[in-house]
């Protein structure tokens, strides 16, 4: 018996990059409820082109406001449960801690894409990160994948916080993506 090629991954950062985020004084947060949950527009689209190249597709996502007693982990369950369901993604990844528990799988630690990794037979060298702040790229380069910046503007964010590509919409990632793969290690 042969061993099987590991496979490649697309990780996504949930909240302003799949789902619109709840944006207060420049700031993105989470919704608040499977109602407040809105897909971003060509999502859908994104994941199945994706999957259709071979893709996995898989969400990391910090929801600190678990630990912070905002918001219950069975809510995050919901809402990541509704995510899954409307756009077929492989898995989704969430650590409910705060920096103050300093956790290995809080982003910008690489812990939810290595446990991913590990779970799925995934190559990192050969992954993608998208995320829209700077912890999300941080963890794809730790993690060793090549990333994608998702400019939302946000006022926290710098502007460039170094990832391999920067884009301002989720249709622009596919494109991102394909200039990515020319400069990937071979299967």
């Amino acid at each position: 018996m042969g061993v099987s090629p590991l496979k490649r991954a697309i990780f996504f950062d949930r909240d302003g990059v799949l789902n619109e985020a709840v944006v207060r004084d420049g700031v993105p947060h989470p919704p608040a409820s499977v109602e407040d949950l809105h897909i971003v527009r060509h999502a859908r689209e994104v994941v199945r082109q994706l999957h259709g190249a071979g893709w996995l597709t898989i969400v990391v996502t910090n929801q600190p406001d678990v630990a912070r007693g905002t918001t219950t982990m069975e809510s995050v369950d919901e809402i990541d449960a509704a995510l899954q369901a409307r756009l077929g993604v492989d898995a989704i990844y969430v650590c409910p801690h705060d920096d103050a528990d300093a956790c290995d799988c809080r982003k910008p630690k690489p812990g939810l894409l290595l446990r991913a990794a590990n779970e799925h037979g995934i190559d990192l060298a050969r992954s993608v990160l998208v995320g829209d702040r700077g912890k999300d790229i941080e963890s794809g380069r730790a993690a060793g994948c090549a990333t994608i910046f998702l400019n939302r503007g946000y006022a926290e964010t710098r502007v460039d916080p170094g990832a391999d590509r920067t884009v301002h919409s989720l249709d622009g990632v596919a494109a991102a993506i394909r200039e990515l793969e020319r400069c990937m290690p071979p299967i």
